[in-house]
């Protein structure tokens, strides 16, 4: 009687959440883009060779062509009964080196990485010294005109609280859409030359962080006034012609740091029990440490 080959059963179909990290430096952002390296696209591809299927996978937020990040949060369904654990591995061993996988989760197989996210949270690092560094060089914005931090940490508390964000808003907002966000946090510290910019919202429009950070530098530079940072958060209803435009920072210094849930794992990023006003802000106060 000869043997038959072992084949796999697959088991009922389940959701799994990874929270992910990647260097954006040679990707065209998060979601995958015809003929161009993703970060979403490299994902699929590693799970093509585990599993032998073609997966749908869906992330937390877009993040822009050269942004990094370590707290993305990427949801799939499948049928195979590995653990998340193994998943974690064996993604990590088909994955390129700046990819990498932190956690895998299994979680309801109704969960929504982006509709179920109570909040996001980025950071703009700006690297203020005459001289670019050679090491982090893909990580920061250099900035080599001295800023002024007292004026930049009083424009950041301006942000705070539900705005409308048209005019730090660029291409890719679909037209009709609303533009207001709500913003629960926004710092800005300095360690030596590192300047960083945090900001924790229930969602950003495409390119507002780095919007929000060229602002906040043309304050540090003198060259926009609280005022003018008022006028803008205005938007669309603000008076055509009357306001300064703010530059659009490059991407390659902004990271996507964490995104949080309400009731999901407290080892990922943001915790368990969602966002708290009482929690500190990634362990910052102002002036502290930007590392």
């Amino acid at each position: 009687m000869s043997k038959k080959a072992h084949v796999e059963t697959p088991g009922p179909v389940r959701k799994l959440a990874l929270v992910v990290e990647f260097e954006g430096t040679r990707y065209a952002g998060f979601q995958v883009q015809p003929r161009e390296a993703t970060v979403q696209g490299e994902l699929g591809k590693a799970l093509l060779r585990l599993i032998g299927e073609h997966v749908k996978t869906y992330g937390a937020s877009r993040t822009d062509t050269g942004t990094h990040a370590r707290g993305q949060v990427v949801a799939f369904l499948t049928a195979r009964p590995y653990p998340p654990g193994v998943f974690q591995r064996a993604l990590n061993a088909h994955l390129p080196p700046d990819i990498r996988v932190r956690a895998a989760y299994e979680v309801p197989v109704d969960f929504d990485p982006r509709r179920q996210a109570l909040s996001r949270t980025y950071c703009y690092r700006v690297w203020n010294a005459p001289s670019a560094p050679a090491l982090g060089r893909y990580y920061l914005y250099h900035l080599a005109a001295p800023l002024e931090m007292a004026p930049m940490r009083r424009a950041a508390r301006l942000l705070v609280g539900t705005h409308d964000f048209a005019a730090f808003c660029g291409a890719g907002q679909p037209r009709g859409r609303s533009t207001i966000r709500r913003v629960y946090r926004a710092r800005v510290a300095q360690r030596g030359s590192m300047v960083c910019f945090l900001v924790e919202a229930n969602a950003f429009l495409p390119h507002q962080v780095r919007y929000m950070a060229g602002a906040l530098v043309e304050v540090g530079l003198r060259r926009l006034k609280a005022a003018e940072l008022k006028g803008l958060l205005g938007g669309v209803e603000a008076p055509a012609g009357r306001l300064p435009k703010v530059p659009c920072l490059p991407a390659c210094g902004l990271e996507l740091v964490r995104v949080t849930y309400k009731g999901f794992p407290p080892e990922l990023p943001g915790g368990g029990g969602g966002r708290s006003d009482a929690a500190p802000f990634l362990g910052w106060s102002e002036g502290e440490s930007c590392s």
